[in-house]
């Protein structure tokens, strides 16, 4: 069998083309950015959650010296609202990524694999999309409006 996968994306080059909330959310990714603990990378990923019933909430990448006992930021946030409030649905996620100190223009940072998969399981149990927005220090930004546009071939519970 034979399927074809279309990912679509928005693109925007200016914080200006985002409505109110997703600015929000946008500024809620980038304070918690500054946050991070990245003392080996350097590199600092702020990221931010909306749930459907409007509060937003954030976390960062924590890393570890004894790799990989870190945390990405979209994982920290995620299973920190799971704990928190398992019954709420996600909305949105805006993930702000790139170098501590950059004099070069960073492209938007996206999910990474493991962050990929675990956005997958909140999104396959809660039955309902979640939009993921991924900018640069710039706020070159991008908008897929699913986690499977990131993922076309995710596992999920229906293999187990």
């Amino acid at each position: 069998m034979k399927k074809d996968f279309q990912i679509s994306f928005e693109h925007f080059t200016a914080q200006n083309e985002l409505t109110e909330s997703e600015i929000s959310l946008l500024e809620a990714a980038k304070k918690a950015r500054e946050n991070a603990y990245a003392p080996y990378s350097h590199f600092l990923v702020g990221c931010a959650v909306l749930l459907e019933n409007g509060e937003i909430f954030s976390g960062n990448n924590q890393e570890n010296a004894a790799f990989p006992s870190g945390l990405c930021a979209e994982r920290t946030a995620i299973y920190w609202v799971a704990a928190n409030f398992p019954n709420e649905k996600i909305s949105k996620i805006f993930v702000v990524g790139g170098p501590r100190k950059s004099t070069e223009k960073t492209p938007p940072i996206p999910p990474c694999g493991n962050c990929r998969q675990s956005l997958m399981e909140y999104e396959t149990k809660q039955n309902q999309n979640i939009e993921i927005y991924f900018a640069s220090l710039t706020d070159e930004i991008y908008k897929v409006s699913s986690v499977k546009d990131l993922l076309p071939f995710y596992f999920d519970s229906s293999f187990l």
